[in-house]
C-alpha cells in the first residue's frame, strides 16, 4: 500500500483494485498511452500498481468520479488519495483525522472557538475548498450512505463509522460530480474504499496522550478474512473500539488567557488608526461567580452591587469588582472568569464499529456480494454551567434570587451582616442574589448517541454481445441512523418551588410551600434549594428539579441502484465507451423530543415533533470517445479524447434537476497531460432543512452590525453606517436606556455611538430555530483545467496542478439573526424577508438598550451566491537510493484559495478567504494551505516526517486595524514524525505529532494545534 498521501502518482492519479471496480464510480479521463520505463520507480499505490493488483496492468478498473472502466488513465478533474499507511504513520484512531490533514479539505475539529459556543457533537465530515460539509459527497464504495447528522446542519456522513481495519483508501474528487451521483457532489466527493479481499488475522492497538497529560487516546481493532469455495468467494469481519477523552477549554494557555475585546475609549474615528476595540485579559462577568454575587436591586448597574459575595459555605466575603468595561465584562476581580464560560475545549468521542464484507461468484460472470455495518458513537462536551443571574442571561428563566433575612438557609451572622449593610434588608425587604449553579443537576454535560446500520447486497456482471464487453451491477441497500442528544434540564415550576424555603412547625427546612397546613399547593417531593455559596444544593433537591431534555432522530435510506458499462463503438484511438444508471432513493426522518422539551416544563416553548420523507428517481448516461492514441497519432497530439455525463433527477419536494459535465484530455507529448471539465451541479434542501422542528429560545452571541463596536465593520462600512443612522432616525428611542445608553433626546447620531445591543452577551433575545419550507435547490456551474507532468528524464517525479473555479447560486445556508441583520443593513436593496426575520425592542428594560433584538430566527437560507477560486498543487517524487540504503519519497501537497465569497443578494459580498473565521462554515480558510511529506524505507524500518502550512490571514473578513485591534494572523506551520519498525509477526511504531509544541497564531485557538505536542506508541500484529 502508498505510505501517505498523494495526488496524481505516476499519471496523475490513483485508481481503485478490484474492489472498487465492482462498486464505486469513475470520472472520465484519457489513456495512458506511454508506459513508463522498466526501471521507473512507482509508487506504491500509483495506476501501475493499482492495476498490477488486479493480476494485469492493463486490466480496466474504476476510478471515483465516473462509472466508466478503464486501463491506466488520467481524470478530468484532480483527484487524491488517502490510504491507510496515513493514519498507521500520524497515529489516527479515524478516518476522519487523516481527512484533516489533506489541504483541499477544511480541518472539522469538534472544538470550541472561543466565542462561547459548545465544542460540538464530534461528527468529523469532510468540506472541500471551505464551501461546507453538505457539498462534499460522501460514499462507501462508490455508493451513497445515510445521513448521520441532524438538526439544520448540513447532512452528513460521520468518518467515524468508517472501518479502520477494512480500509483500502480513500478517493477524493476535487470538483463537482452530481451528473454521476446526484445531489451534494457540488465541491465534490470523497469515496470511502474498503478492501474486497482480506486472508488472515490482523489486530491492531494504539495508545496516546498529550504533553500535559490529558486528552488520553485508545484505540485496538481486529480484523479477520477468509476465502473459501475454491477461491471463489471471501468473507472478511472487522471490529474496532476508540476512545479520545474531552479535554476541558481551560486547560491551555491560550484558553486560560480570558482574551476578549472591549470598546476603545480612544478611539476617535473610522480613519485615526487606533482599533475601536481593545483586548483585555483575565475577563469576567463582574454580575456572577459561582457562590453568588449579592445586588441591592435586580439590575446589572455596579452602584447596585453591596460588594458582598457568599463563600463556598455560605458565609460572606467582600467582593472585588475588578476592572470594570461596563456591561457585562472586568478584567480580574470575583466575577465568573470567561474561560469557564464553556466547559470543552474538544468533544470527547468514542466509537465502535462492526463490518462484515463478503462476496462470492455464483457464476464465472456473476458475483454476490455484501456489505453489513454497525457503527456507535458516544460524544460528550461539557455545557456552560447553570446560571441565574442578574443579567437575566439564565438557563432557568427566572432571573436573579430574591432573598430576605428569613431565608433559613441564612445563618444568624449572614443575617446581621446583610442587615447592617443594608437598611432595607434589616426591614425585611429583599435583596437579590446572581450566581452560577454547578451542582443543580447531576452533570453539565451534553451527551450525543448515533447508531448506524447499514446492509447491502449487490450482484455484479459481465457479458459479451457482438464482441464486445459490458459489465452489469444492482444493488439494494437499506441503512438507518438512531440518534440521540441529551442533557440535563431544570423543571422550571419544580424549581421554583424549591427554591423558595422556610421552616414548618417542626424548625425543619422545606420548601415554602410545603410550610404551612396542607394545602393544594404542596408537594411532598419538593426538596429546598440551598442557593447560597457552591456545592450545597441537596441530592434531594437535584433529584426534584432536574430532567432530561433533548431529543431523538431518526434517519433512514433505501438506495437501489443499476449501471450498465460498456464499449459501443471502436474507432482509431480506442473504443468509445458508455455507462447508464438508474437510482431510486427513498429518504426519511423523524424528530421526537423528550418529554420535558415536548410539554415546556423547561420554561421554553413545547417542542412539537416532526417527520417527514422525500424520494427521487434519477437517471444518468455517461459517454468517454478517444479522438487521438493507441496507434493513431498527430504532431502534438498523442492523446485526445473528450467525456461527458448528464442526469436527470426527479425529486418528490425539490422538483426536477437536470445536471451534466463535459471533460477533455489532451496529451501533447509523452509525460504532458492537459485536462479541463465543465459541469452543473446542485444541491437539494436535507429534510431536516426543510422540517426540523421549531422552538423558540432566549439567546445571547447575534452580534449587531449596529452595534457600536462593528458599525464601521462589514464588507461595506458606508452602507452599514447609513443603514443604521436611518434606522436610528425612523426610531427615536432606539439607543436609550439600559445599563450605558443615551439620553432620550440624543441625536440619532450621538445614540447609534452608544448603542450596545444586549443581545450579544445577554440571553435576551427569543430566537425562533427550526425548518425553512420555502426552501430551493442551489445550483453550482464548476470550471476544472490543469496539467499533469511526468518527465521522463526525471523517473519518480509527478507535478500536478489545477484550477477549480465554482459559481453557486441560491446557496443553501445556516442563517442565525446575526446574518439576517449582516444581510439587511449591508445591501441597499435586501432580498425579500431578510430584514423582517428579526425584530428590536422599542422601549428598554433594565438589561437592554432599546433597539436591542427582541426576536430572531435561525434556519437555513437560500443566501443567494457564493464563489470559489482556487488552484490545488501536488508534487511527488519517489527515489529509490540504490542497494540496502532503502526509498526516499518526498511529497508537497497544497491549496490555494484565491476568493471565497458569498453575498444574500448577489451585489455585496462577504469575503471568506484569507480568514481565520469563514462566515461561511465558521472555520479557517487560509490563501495557502499546504503540507510537506519526507518518507524514508529501509526494510522493516519506516520513518516519516510532515510540515503543515497555513499562510497569514486577516482575524475576521475585512478586518483592519480601525475595527480589530490584531487584524493579521500570523501563519502556523507544525511539524510530526513517526518511527516504525516489523519484526515479522508484529510491527512496532511510535510518533510525536505537533514536535515543537507550536500554539495556534495568537490571539486565535484553532488556527494552528491547540492540543500542542503529543505522543503515542502502537503495535500491529498479522497472521
Amino acid at each position: 500500500m502508498r505510505h501517505g498521501f498523494t495526488i496524481s502518482l505516476r499519471t496523475g492519479m490513483l485508481l481503485s483494485s478490484a474492489t472498487a471496480a465492482m462498486l464505486a464510480g469513475a470520472a472520465p479521463a484519457a489513456a495512458q498511452t506511454t508506459p513508463p520505463a522498466a526501471d521507473a520507480p512507482v509508487a506504491s499505490g500509483s495506476i501501475e500498481a493499482a492495476a498490477a493488483d488486479t493480476g494485469n496492468p492493463d486490466a480496466e478498473i474504476i476510478v471515483t468520479g465516473s462509472r466508466i472502466r478503464r486501463a491506466a488513465t488520467d481524470t478530468t478533474v484532480p483527484v487524491a488519495v488517502i490510504d491507510p499507511q496515513t493514519i498507521t504513520d500520524r497515529g489516527f484512531v479515524s478516518a476522519g483525522e487523516a481527512l484533516n490533514i489533506q489541504p483541499s479539505l477544511n480541518r472539522q475539529l469538534a472544538q470550541a472557538d472561543g466565542s462561547g459556543d459548545s465544542s460540538g457533537n464530534g461528527i468529523n465530515a469532510p468540506s472541500l475548498f471551505g464551501l461546507g460539509t453538505g457539498r462534499t459527497l460522501t460514499l462507501v464504495n462508490g455508493r451513497r450512505t445515510v445521513t448521520t447528522s441532524s438538526g439544520l446542519g448540513d447532512s452528513q456522513v460521520d468518518a467515524n463509522i468508517i472501518p479502520v481495519g477494512l480500509l483500502q483508501r480513500v478517493e477524493v474528487v476535487q470538483g463537482g460530480a452530481a451528473a454521476v451521483y446526484g445531489s451534494d457532489a457540488i465541491a465534490g466527493v470523497v469515496n470511502y474504499i474498503l478492501r474486497k479481499d482480506f486472508q488472515g488475522v490482523e489486530g491492531d492497538v494504539q495508545s496516546g496522550v498529550t504533553e500535559r497529560g490529558d486528552r488520553p487516546t485508545y484505540s485496538a481493532r481486529l480484523t479477520a478474512g477468509h476465502n473459501f469455495g475454491g477461491g471463489r468467494g471471501n468473507i472478511a469481519a472487522n471490529v474496532e473500539w476508540s476512545k479520545t477523552a474531552p479535554l476541558a477549554y481551560d486547560t491551555r494557555p491560550r484558553t486560560q488567557l480570558g482574551r476578549i475585546t472591549v470598546p476603545n475609549s480612544a478611539n476617535t474615528s473610522g480613519s485615526d488608526g487606533i482599533p475601536s476595540t481593545r483586548e483585555i485579559f483575565d475577563a469576567r462577568f463582574w454580575e456572577f461567580n459561582d457562590n453568588g454575587v449579592i445586588f441591592t436591586t435586580p439590575a446589572p448597574v455596579s452602584r447596585f452591587l453591596l460588594r458582598q459575595q457568599f463563600q463556598p459555605d455560605g458565609s460572606l466575603a467582600a467582593f472585588n469588582l475588578g476592572t470594570q468595561y461596563g456591561v457585562p465584562f472586568a478584567s480580574g476581580g470575583d466575577g465568573f472568569a470567561y474561560s469557564k464560560l464553556v466547559g470543552t475545549l474538544r468533544t470527547g468521542v468514542e466509537r465502535v464499529t462492526a463490518n462484515v464484507l463478503g462476496h462470492y461468484d455464483l457464476t464465472d460472470g456473476i458475483t454476490l456480494s455484501t456489505e453489513l455495518l454497525y457503527a456507535r458513537t458516544d460524544a460528550t462536551e461539557g455545557l456552560q454551567v447553570r446560571s441565574n443571574t442578574i443579567l437575566g442571561d439564565s438557563a432557568l428563566g427566572t432571573g436573579p434570587i430574591a432573598f430576605t433575612r428569613t431565608n433559613p438557609f441564612l445563618t444568624t451572622a449572614t443575617v446581621n451582616a446583610l442587615s447592617a449593610l443594608s437598611p432595607t434588608f434589616a426591614a425585611g425587604g429583599p435583596l437579590f442574589l446572581s450566581k452560577t449553579f454547578n451542582d443543580l443537576t447531576p452533570d453539565n454535560d451534553q451527551t450525543y448517541r448515533t447508531e448506524t446500520y447499514r446492509g447491502l447486497l449487490a450482484l455484479d456482471g459481465g457479458f459479451d454481445v457482438g464482441g464486445r464487453r459490458f459489465d452489469w451491477s444492482v444493488s439494494g441497500s437499506y441503512a438507518r441512523v438512531d440518534g440521540q442528544q441529551q442533557a440535563w434540564g431544570v423543571n422550571l415550576a419544580r424549581y421554583n418551588n424549591a427554591i423558595s424555603a422556610a421552616r414548618n412547625s417542626a424548625g425543619t427546612i422545606v420548601c415554602a410551600i410545603n410550610a404551612n397546613a396542607s394545602t393544594a399547593d404542596d408537594d411532598a417531593a419538593c426538596a429546598p434549594i440551598n442557593p447560597f455559596g457552591n456545592g450545597n444544593v441537596s441530592q434531594a433537591a437535584r433529584d426534584y428539579v432536574s430532567v432530561r431534555t433533548g431529543n431523538r432522530y431518526r434517519n433512514e435510506q433505501v438506495d437501489i441502484l443499476a449501471t450498465l458499462s460498456g464499449a459501443v463503438l471502436t474507432l482509431p484511438a480506442g473504443d468509445v465507451k458508455v455507462a447508464g444508471a438508474y437510482e431510486h432513493r427513498d429518504e426519511k426522518v423523524r424528530f421526537t423530543p423528550f418529554a420535558a422539551d415536548a410539554s415546556g416544563e423547561l420554561g421554553t416553548s413545547p417542542v412539537v415533533g416532526q417527520r417527514g420523507g422525500y424520494n427521487t428517481d434519477e437517471v444518468s448516461g455517461e459517454l468517454l470517445v478517444p479522438l487521438v492514441g493507441g496507434d493513431f497519432r498527430l504532431p502534438f497530439v498523442n492523446a485526445l479524447e473528450l467525456s461527458g455525463a448528464y442526469r436527470f433527477v426527479n425529486n418528490s419536494i425539490a422538483g426536477d434537476e437536470q445536471v451534466w459535465n463535459i471533460g477533455a484530455r489532451w496529451e501533447p507529448v509523452a509525460g504532458i497531460g492537459l485536462r479541463a471539465n465543465r459541469s452543473r451541479n446542485f444541491r437539494a434542501p436535507t429534510l431536516t432543512q426543510l422540517i426540523s422542528p421549531s422552538v423558540q429560545n432566549l439567546e445571547s452571541g447575534n452580534q449587531d452590525p449596529c452595534d457600536a463596536d462593528r458599525i464601521s465593520g462589514g464588507p461595506n462600512p458606508t452602507q452599514r453606517r447609513a443603514a443604521c443612522l436611518a434606522l436610528f432616525q425612523a426610531n427615536p428611542t432606539y439607543g436609550t436606556g439600559g445599563p450605558s445608553g443615551a439620553a432620550v433626546g440624543a441625536s440619532a447620531a450621538d445614540r447609534l455611538a452608544a448603542f450596545q445591543n444586549s443581545g450579544e452577551n445577554f440571553s435576551t433575545t427569543l430566537v425562533t430555530t427550526g425548518g425553512n419550507r420555502s426552501l430551493r435547490n442551489e445550483v453550482a456551474k464548476t470550471w476544472t483545467y490543469g496539467v499533469v507532468a511526468q518527465p521522463r528524464f526525471i523517473p519518480g517525479l509527478t507535478i500536478t496542478a489545477d484550477r477549480i473555479e465554482i459559481d453557486l447560486t441560491d446557496g443553501l445556508s445556516p442563517f442565525t439573526t446575526q446574518n439576517f441583520a449582516e444581510a439587511c443593513y449591508d445591501d441597499a436593496n435586501p432580498a425579500p424577508g431578510v430584514c423582517e426575520a428579526f425584530t428590536r425592542l422599542s422601549t428598554a428594560t433594565a438589561n437592554s438598550q432599546a433597539g436591542s433584538f427582541a426576536t430572531g430566527r435561525t434556519t437555513t437560507f437560500n443566501a443567494g451566491v457564493i464563489r470559489f477560486r482556487g488552484e490545488t498543487y501536488d508534487v511527488n517524487y519517489v527515489l529509490p537510493l540504490g542497494g540496502t540504503a532503502g526509498r526516499l519519497e518526498f511529497e508537497v501537497a497544497a491549496t490555494h484559495t484565491a476568493r471565497l465569497e458569498s453575498s444574500v443578494t448577489g451585489t455585496v459580498f462577504v469575503q471568506s478567504d484569507n480568514t481565520a473565521n469563514s462566515p461561511i462554515t465558521g472555520t479557517a480558510q487560509p490563501d495557502w494551505a499546504g503540507r510537506f511529506d519526507l518518507r524514508y524505507s529501509n526494510g522493516p524500518f519506516r520513518f516519516t516526517y510532515q510540515a503543515y502550512y497555513l499562510s497569514p490571514v486577516l482575524a475576521l473578513p475585512n478586518a483592519t486595524i480601525e475595527n480589530n485591534p490584531n487584524p493579521n494572523i500570523a501563519s502556523n506551520t507544525t511539524h510530526s514524525i513517526s518511527f516504525q519498525y516489523d519484526v515479522g509477526t508484529f510491527a512496532f511504531r511510535f510518533g510525536v505529532n505537533n514536535l515543537t509544541d507550536k500554539q495556534p497564531s495568537y490571539p486565535t485557538i484553532s488556527y494552528g494545534d491547540i492540543i500542542g505536542r503529543s505522543f503515542y506508541a502502537g503495535a500491529r500484529f498479522r497472521f
